[in-house]
């Protein structure tokens, strides 16, 4: 699903997540949404099972590599919409911020969020990647338009439910 941007001004911002079904793998998927929080774009990946032998060889980079390059890197590289901040609400999705030059944010609710700082809209925590600390002022900017639209994390919820009605079919 793709549609274009209202006008010029608008800001896109992409949701990405995956989402681990025992019975088919795991999938990916990434929103794009526009400042009012409305689709314009959709991306899911296939879902990707993994082998007993990658579990032992990957050890504990094995969600790192998978939710970074495998599947967060794949889906970033599908977006047509270049998006001013691309969320995640799985801290192993930070690992894409090496395989994209857009800037990536953890969206935690403020109870779970620990560590230092984070910029917070309503009850949503977002904490920028290492990669783009610096950019935190920015971020702010351009997302405060969002909050004021839409929960920082419901867009999260449609990706779900939308994997899922993938997987019935």
């Amino acid at each position: 699903m793709q549609q274009e941007a209202d006008g010029p001004g608008d800001v896109a911002f992409g949701f990405l997540t995956a989402v681990d079904s025992p019975a088919h793998g795991l999938f990916g998927g990434y929103l794009v949404v526009d400042g009012l929080g409305r689709p314009l774009e959709f991306h899911c990946t296939a879902p990707v099972k993994v082998s007993r032998a990658q579990q032992i060889l990957y050890g504990s980079t094995l969600h790192g590599h998978l939710h970074g390059r495998q599947i967060g890197g794949a889906l970033l590289s599908e977006g047509k919409a270049d998006a001013a901040v691309v969320l995640t609400d799985l801290e192993s999705m930070l690992h894409v911020r090496p395989h994209t030059s857009l800037p990536v944010a953890l969206v935690r609710r403020i109870d779970e969020a620990t560590g230092p700082g984070g910029l917070v809209f309503g009850d949503a925590v977002v904490s920028p990647h290492a990669a783009d600390a610096e950019r935190a002022a920015e971020f702010e900017a351009r997302l405060s338009t969002l909050a004021a639209a839409v929960d920082l994390r419901e867009p999260f919820e449609r990706i779900r439910a939308a994997l899922e009605e993938a997987q019935r079919h």
